[in-house]
């Protein structure tokens, strides 16, 4: 089956079902670790959708962030929801999907940057992204939290003259459920 031509939308744009389409993809994706903070983390802001003859064939969404480095607060594209379904994987489109996403992101932010899992790393490594070198922290309730279970998966994109420094601290907005 050929994929059709990549969509991209808003999440006001989109009707309900294909919402619960990308969430049916994502729950599929994740087996089933699709908490209800990990969804709402996918929505707000921009998604990449390819659709084939079987429907909904791969997602993806950058959504705003604000990540302090150093002593100014960055204006980040998060990509949340990568997914391709099962049957179609190694076929191009997650990396469709992240080219769209990257548009997204040069376009509208000063930095990209998301969380890989070891099986996504690879499409991120081939398309440019980094490995953020240093220490990983959210701006919690109770102030600055770190996150050392999450340096080292932590990808950015493309890496501005204005981040000159990858061992620097990040530090994420505070969100619900998983901070990253």
């Amino acid at each position: 089956m050929t994929a059709s031509g990549l969509r991209t939308a808003h999440t006001a744009d989109l009707t309900p079902a294909e919402l619960d389409a990308v969430r049916g993809l994502l729950h599929d994706a994740f087996d089933g670790d699709l908490s209800p903070e990990d969804w709402d983390h996918t929505l707000g802001g921009v998604h990449a959708l390819v659709h084939d003859a079987r429907g909904l064939a791969g997602h993806g969404a950058v959504v705003m962030r604000r990540v302090r480095y150093g002593a100014r607060w960055l204006r980040v594209g998060y990509v949340e929801g990568v997914a391709v379904r099962r049957d179609v994987r190694r076929t191009g489109i997650g990396a469709r999907i992240t080219a769209a996403l990257e548009g997204v992101v040069t376009r509208a932010y000063d930095l990209g940057a998301l969380c890989a899992s070891d099986e996504g790393a690879h499409l991120y490594t081939a398309r440019g992204w980094r490995v953020w070198a240093g220490r990983i922290s959210a701006l919690g309730p109770d102030g600055v939290v770190r996150l050392p279970e999450e340096e080292g998966s932590v990808y950015v994109w493309p890496a501005p003259a204005a981040v000159d420094d990858p061992g620097a601290e990040l530090v994420f907005d505070w969100r619900d459920g998983d901070v990253l």
